[in-house]
């Protein structure tokens, strides 16, 4: 059976005109979403659809709102994607990753987990963070690291707080290496929901809080604070513009783990912080990305 060609359409736009055009180029197609390339800067507004889309309609819907906009139209690409096997490809996209003493792996592995490792089975879904991506392997290691000195009370009701939480994968390393409760808040419901698979096929479903919400407004984690621990893998932004709320839900002597931000984003994010009286204990550089741990 033939299978209906997947087409790409992609442009570059201010951050102010982002969702505009989003929704200009998203009505001709199946789905659509918008990066940040940097911060402050142009973002990527970028659609997929099954099936020749009409360029020249395209091209002149662009043109008009970029014209009504006062900006530069800016270049469409449209190009064809060859035809995959998404979910097949997804699994062979993602081998085991090891970052410290954790060992990510999707249930399609039939390897021997190592010997004194802490397993976290994830698979590639539709919320963030597989460990693959170097601000989530960065807290990974992170949180290593902080175990080996960093005593969570064990049998209260307060433990830790996964601040934007994805997958989960973050908060399953910390229940698992802690064994402690976890409350794990993210705006995207569908991060809620796949944090909450992941949490029962980990064995820690009576271990993760996981609720929706806007981030420290959220009521479940005023309920449990002070943390002792906070991971936060977000965006360079928000990190810094969330440090007094992470500081007043920080118990003191407690450790933060902040990530998603690019390494030449780190310096703002540090001095946002210590402005909140919140001192830096490491960095860890993967790739482009940044991961700090700050202590209150």
């Amino acid at each position: 059976m033939s299978q209906t060609p997947l087409w790409r359409i992609a442009l570059v736009v201010p951050e102010a005109h982002a969702p505009a055009f989003a929704e200009a180029v998203g009505d001709h197609a199946d789905a659509v979403s918008t990066f940040e390339l940097e911060e402050g800067g142009d973002w990527l507004v970028e659609a997929t659809l099954y099936g020749v889309p009409d360029e020249a309609r395209l091209q002149s819907r662009v043109a008009v709102l970029a014209k009504a906009l006062g900006i530069e139209e800016p270049r469409l690409a449209i190009e064809s994607l060859p035809p995959i096997d998404w979910v097949s490809h997804s699994y062979q996209g993602f081998p085991p990753i090891r970052a410290g003493r954790f060992f990510v792996h999707g249930s399609h592995h039939e390897g021997i987990v190592p010997a004194g490792s802490i397993p976290l089975l994830v698979d590639a879904a539709t919320a963030f963070g597989t460990g693959e991506h170097g601000s989530t392997n960065g807290c990974l290691q992170a949180l290593d690291r902080l175990s080996r000195h960093l005593k969570l009370p064990r049998g209260g009701r307060r433990g830790a707080l996964d601040m934007g939480c994805g997958s989960g994968i973050l908060a399953l390393a910390v229940a698992k290496r802690w064994r402690v409760p976890v409350t794990a808040v993210d705006i995207d419901p569908e991060a809620v929901r796949v944090t909450g698979i992941n949490a029962a096929l980990n064995g820690q479903k009576g271990m993760i809080r996981a609720q929706g919400g806007d981030g420290y407004h959220t009521r479940i984690v005023g309920r449990h604070k002070p943390y002792t621990l906070i991971t936060a893998n977000i965006l360079a932004r928000p990190l810094s513009r969330m440090a007094p709320q992470l500081r007043r839900h920080l118990k003191k002597g407690g450790y933060a783990v902040l990530a998603g931000l690019l390494n030449r984003q780190e310096r703002h994010v540090i001095q946002a912080h210590r402005n909140q009286g919140l001192r830096l204990v490491a960095r860890i550089p993967v790739g482009e990305w940044t991961t700090l741990v700050v202590k209150r």
